[in-house]
């Protein structure tokens, strides 16, 4: 693999390489400190890592760039099209600053977020969220630092909001606020993620993650800067990322206009945990995935997958289920924050969760005569990406290869489940990068622009190249006639490995 053919441009460590063709979900890893050194990155992508998201929360727009050009320079001395993420920071509701950097709240205690305060003490504190007095009446629970903390609203007056506390515990600087049950009306882009924003697609990032919108309006603004952006500077369709987060945004209506309106959503556990409750979550979890499945749409299922690895150099066995499921429930990616951002065992993690995701694949259902049944399509390049995925189940093929442009056709492959491995071969390295979030596909650079001959042997040659396929294998190939065109997908073939 590490003498890959010219034609051929992608290769796979050793050691990982057999455990990563047969990975169907692709894995996320967030930069941070742990994760920066080029020999740190090098082994995490040889380890699995299909995306890397650089956290706009944390750091500067320096700091962003130098770690994209990293990226980028690691994933051409790998061989593997790694795609990034640019994760905006969103309304981030905060308490300001305390005089003593924190203190211990009590249960009982009465405590006043007061929007004219500059430093907190033990009775009251600031808020960044200045709007905060006219979102909240009595009666309303407030949740502080991720919920350890919870206020009940007694009054409001003016700019400060009278709370009792129902349940104590530390409170610090600039910690976060939600309330249950959502409501909270702050944008899902402020002034610094439009900022951001326009930065990050100046570096050349694959996706935006666009944090806490509440419907399918606040996507649709988000589209609307990101493709003024990418004309700006020139670079192609940067895809955006609705991060499922508010308790607004997974009403039925609301949840289907987000996904209409993104490439794909986040199951965002933390922040949506902390307001409809964490016995909620694994419910909507699964909702999630089946309405984004059935819309065409990929999923990534993210928050404390592996937390404990942060510290610890094996998983616990409820973290090894919490993944196993979100594979399960068909999700197309999980994703790592902390533990590969500042965690002691970043690698270890990484090789952790691809192995769990293999063996959780292999319970995977097919069921692709009854995903079929009553459906009809408009499209041939459709109908052609269903029909390689009927055939190929039905022939026990070893492989579909997919000759693609745009990267639909495998797109519309990856929806559903199929124990064979599809391959998308493209001369595009956008295309490549969009579809590293996709389950099942596995990008490849190839130019297929010369005459059908030539393409179908270099196919052929670079899918032996790889070990995915030898001499008698089947593999079900679909292009378009004629080749290079967008949205051409019109032939399907059947190939015996010579």
């Amino acid at each position: 693999l590490h003498d890959a053919l010219p034609i051929c441009l992608c290769s796979i460590s050793r050691k990982s390489e057999r455990l990563n063709m047969l990975r169907a979900t692709k894995i996320i890893a967030t930069l941070g400190p742990a994760s920066e050194k080029p020999e740190v990155l090098r082994d995490m992508i040889r380890a699995g890592v299909d995306v890397v998201r650089m956290n706009f929360s944390h750091g500067t727009v320096a700091d962003h760039k130098a770690r994209h050009d990293l990226v980028r320079s690691i994933s051409a001395e790998v061989g593997k099209e790694v795609g990034i993420m640019a994760d905006l920071q969103g309304p981030k509701i905060r308490v300001g600053k305390f005089a003593d950097s924190k203190i211990l709240l009590k249960e009982g205690e009465k405590f006043i977020l007061d929007v004219a305060c500059e430093l907190g003490n033990q009775g009251r504190v600031g808020l960044d969220y200045k709007e905060l007095p006219n979102d909240v009446k009595p009666g309303d629970r407030l949740l502080l630092n991720d919920g350890l903390v919870v206020l009940r609203v007694e009054s409001v007056k003016g700019g400060e909001i009278f709370t009792l506390v129902e349940q104590g515990g530390p409170l610090s600087n600039n910690k976060g606020i939600n309330r249950a049950g959502g409501g909270l009306t702050a944008p899902a882009l402020t002034e610094k993620d439009i900022a951001d924003l326009d930065a990050a697609i100046a570096m050349g990032v694959d996706f935006l993650a666009i944090s806490f919108p509440k419907d399918g309006a606040d996507m649709a603004y988000a589209r609307k800067l990101a493709d003024a952006a990418s004309a700006k500077y020139g670079v192609g369709k940067v895809r955006t990322i609705a991060k499922v987060e508010r308790a607004e945004a997974i009403e039925t209506e609301a949840l289907k206009s987000i996904i209409a309106e993104s490439d794909g959503i986040m199951v965002a556990r933390g922040d949506l945990a902390i307001e409809v409750g964490n016995p909620a979550v694994p419910a909507l979890q699964k909702r999630m995935i089946k309405l984004a499945l059935e819309a065409d749409k990929f999923t990534i299922t993210a928050t404390q997958m592996m937390e404990s690895m942060i510290n610890a150099p094996v998983p616990t066995r409820a973290e090894v289920s919490d993944v196993a499921n979100a594979v399960l429930d068909g999700t197309d990616a999980v994703m790592l924050s902390a533990e590969s951002a500042a965690g002691m065992y970043p690698v270890q993690t990484i090789k952790a969760m691809a192995e769990i995701c293999v063996e959780a694949e292999k319970s995977d259902r097919v069921q692709l005569d009854t995903d079929f049944l009553d459906q009809t399509f408009t499209r041939i390049d459709q109908t052609i990406a269903l029909g390689a995925l009927f055939t190929a189940h039905h022939l026990n093929a070893n492989a579909i290869a997919a000759l693609t442009d745009s990267g639909s056709t495998p797109i519309w492959m990856s929806r559903h489940n199929i124990h064979v491995p599809i391959f998308a071969l493209t001369s595009k390295i956008s295309t490549q990068r969009a579809l590293s979030t996709y389950r099942n596909v596995t990008p490849i650079g190839l130019d297929y622009t010369k005459d059908r001959d030539t393409a179908l042997q270099e196919v052929e040659a670079c899918l032996k190249k790889l070990g995915a396929v030898k001499k008698g294998d089947t593999v079900v190939l679909t292009s378009g006639e004629p080749m290079g065109e967008p949205g051409g997908t019109n032939t399907l073939k059947i190939i015996h490995v010579k």
